[in-house]
């Protein structure tokens, strides 16, 4: 008897604790790249403290790289989500017909209408994108305000976007809160600021992924191998649908709810719908299988994926070197640039992550220096470093300060680098506070080795890492 009391105690327990894991599980904070900046800003690290910046240090020049923020599907992605409309009718109408009972469906399913029917175009930053960047604007300005202490002139902050539109206007959004009451314009005292762009067809330093022929080459060849990476795991869930809910789910099918369920989470902060449909732990796995993508196709999974961004990595460095001899020679105030501040895109965010050895799985600093692919993220419920929702969410950023440190006498100069606004440890460092001599020699200097030129138009072996990263990869399936 004692020991039947036992075992429902037991069972009572574990499914009061089973119900709480699945309500303090957000499926905002695990949408891959497509995860809202709100959802995961403050998420760090908890067993690193960051830094004291030393007194008598002052920020004398930031960099900025950030993604555009959150913005709506794109016109391409808008087709799928109309046609699943129509593959819900058959998959219901198939279910009667086989005389199955429709209580395990969910009701939503019933008439489901694609929240983006009838729109001709996508893409676009949406409002909640305005609101992170034009935020984030505000912050860095309140963060730094001997920074942006001086009257605007572009060529004391420069803003620079990519030419697509949800860059540039994540620029403007930004910039609006940056700037917010030092201006004329309006209730808010908004005033009229610069955004530069460079042409798609040359611009090396934010788009560098779309004049890299090695690199389109590269995708074309990889994205056939890494969507049947993806296979066996949707294969199973598909599995457990089918069984949960009576319906005659395909792999496909499993893919369009699981992208449904992304955007309506994200952009609508609808969870109860698509989303709902998963349990956490088979969220964690496609939040997973997309992390996977983003490691092989823009992260650590190929060298390419970063040597391609090393213009923009030394153009970071070279404001570096300009806002110290501006510094050491005293150069007036207004006369040389404090802040460059760019906006583009995840396929920029990621790979100047890695060139910095950002979210790597154990002690493979080494290894990208000497560009060399790492090992894939390990497979849930491990723990990983690489995920997809904080290497670069929408309106994700990385944030590079220089500091004078005029009375410090190993090094004059440091360098913090801030990720998503949190400090965030240098690989090559001792901490996230670095002298900017080791910045250079032992961060920068070593992805020397290859200009743009080198890695993106001399057709090249096809390496043999590439094959090993896909097998690999099976592997931990």
């Amino acid at each position: 008897m004692k020991r039947a009391i036992h075992f429902v105690l037991l069972l009572f327990l574990s499914l009061l604790l089973y119900s709480y894991a699945d309500e303090a599980f957000d499926v905002r904070q695990h949408l891959s790249t497509v995860t809202r900046y709100g959802a995961v800003k403050g998420i760090a690290d908890n067993s690193f403290i960051a830094s004291n910046i030393p007194d008598g240090c002052t920020p004398i020049h930031i960099n900025l790289v950030a993604r555009h923020g959150t913005r709506s599907p794109t016109k391409k992605r808008i087709k799928e989500l109309d046609n699943m409309e129509a593959r819900l009718e058959v998959l219901l109408r198939d279910a009667e017909e086989r005389k199955l009972s429709l209580q395990k469906v969910p009701s939503w399913i019933q008439g489901w209408k694609s929240p983006w029917k009838g729109k001709l175009k996508g893409g676009e930053l949406i409002s909640k994108g305005e609101e992170e960047l034009y935020d984030l604007g505000i912050r860095i300005r309140e963060k730094f305000p001997d920074l942006f202490n001086e009257e605007y002139f572009p060529d004391v902050y420069a803003i620079r976007a990519t030419q697509v539109p949800r860059a540039s206007a994540s620029a403007v959004a930004f910039g609006m809160g940056l700037f917010i009451g030092t201006g004329s314009l309006g209730p808010g005292r908004h005033r009229a600021f610069a955004v530069t762009s460079e042409s798609r067809a040359s611009d090396l330093l934010l788009r560098f992924y779309d004049t890299c022929e090695n690199y389109k080459d590269f995708r074309k060849k990889q994205e056939p191998a890494v969507g049947k990476l993806k296979e066996p795991i949707l294969d199973e869930i598909t599995s457990s649908l089918v069984r949960r809910y009576m319906l005659n789910f395909t792999r496909q099918d499993t893919s369009s709810l699981w992208f449904l369920c992304k955007q309506e989470a994200s952009l609508l902060d609808i969870t109860d719908h698509a989303c709902s449909l998963f349990t956490p732990s088979e969220i964690s796995l496609l939040e997973w299988t997309d992390d996977l993508e983003l490691f092989i196709l823009k992260g650590y999974g190929n060298s390419l994926n970063y040597q391609m961004g090393v213009p923009l990595l030394q153009d970071v460095l070279q404001a570096m070197e300009q806002a110290i001899k501006a510094q050491e020679e005293k150069h007036a105030p207004g006369s040389y640039e404090k802040a460059r501040l760019r906006f583009a895109h995840a396929e920029t965010v990621v790979p100047f992550s890695c060139l910095l050895g950002l979210f790597r799985e154990g002690s493979g600093f080494q290894q990208i220096q000497e560009e060399k692919s790492l090992e894939p993220p390990p497979k849930p419920p491990q723990q990983r470093n690489w995920r997809g929702s904080v290497v670069a969410p929408f309106a994700g950023n990385n944030m590079l300060v220089l500091y004078s440190c005029q009375a410090n006498s190993s090094s004059k100069y440091f360098v913090q680098v801030l990720h998503n606004e949190d400090p965030i440890p240098l690989p090559g460092c001792d901490d996230d506070f670095c002298p900017f001599e080791h910045f250079k020699e032992n961060i920068v200097y070593p992805h020397r080795k290859f200009n743009y030129n080198q890695v993106c138009m001399v057709k090249q072996e096809t390496p043999e890492q590439k094959p090993s990263m896909i097998t690999t990869a099976r592997s931990s399936f």
